[in-house]
């Protein structure tokens, strides 16, 4: 098995399945995931093989986009590592990876358990922090129809999956909701100094925009 022909074709179809996608999950996510998890993996000893294959196809078909079916990644991500030859036991593990990797509500603990799964999912959450972050999270409330705030519409603390994907709150309450907890949900040390600087800025941004709601400033 040829690593570097692998990762090549796999970024390759990637990139053709969701480059120009407008909600902030698109390619350039991908990318940014995918370098970011390199980055950490480097520093957190990981295998680097599985966390780019993991990264490349971690939303290939992220269920938000399948009403909440979370298998449909998973079984993609399976039936393209096996059409260029890649070891099963590779596969399992990044397949495993794909499953578990996104956040599902705050009260529903991660089932990541690999370090390889632990540095992907740190490098999707980053991308939903700081200035990229705030980025995604308008650009997916705008396609979501959701109003951007709304003071009478208080955040929740969703305790099940069900509960969060079937949820139609405001952008704003998504930064209560998610956006905020994220920096203490981070695995590894390296990520969890880069969540840090994000989230500091995060919550000055949201200081200032709650600030301009209210006609001050």
């Amino acid at each position: 098995m040829n690593k570097d022909y692998v990762l090549k074709q796999t970024k390759e179809y990637v990139r053709k399945n969701l480059e120009g996608e407008g909600t902030g999950h698109d390619w350039w996510h991908v990318y940014r995931v995918w370098k970011n998890a390199v980055h950490i993996g480097k520093k957190e000893n990981a295998d680097l093989f599985v966390v780019q294959l993991a990264a490349l196809l971690h939303d290939i078909a992220d269920w938000k986009f399948h009403k909440g079916d979370d298998s449909v990644a998973p079984r993609l991500a399976r039936e393209w590592l096996e059409k260029i030859n890649v070891k099963k036991d590779i596969i399992s593990h990044v397949c495993d990876i794909i499953k578990n990797v996104s956040f599902k509500g705050a009260g529903v603990k991660s089932q990541i358990k690999t370090k390889e799964g632990m540095v992907v999912q740190d490098a999707d959450r980053l991308d939903a922090m700081g200035a990229i972050g705030i980025a995604r999270a308008f650009a997916y409330g705008g396609h979501k129809g959701r109003e951007i705030h709304n003071p009478n519409i208080k955040p929740k603390k969703h305790e099940t999956f069900e509960e969060y994907r079937s949820d139609i709150g405001t952008t704003i309450n998504h930064f209560y909701e998610k956006l905020f907890l994220l920096k203490d949900l981070m695995n590894t040390r390296t990520a969890k100094k880069i969540a840090e600087k994000r989230h500091e800025f995060m919550k000055q941004y949201l200081d200032r925009f709650l600030k301009e709601w209210e006609g001050k400033d």
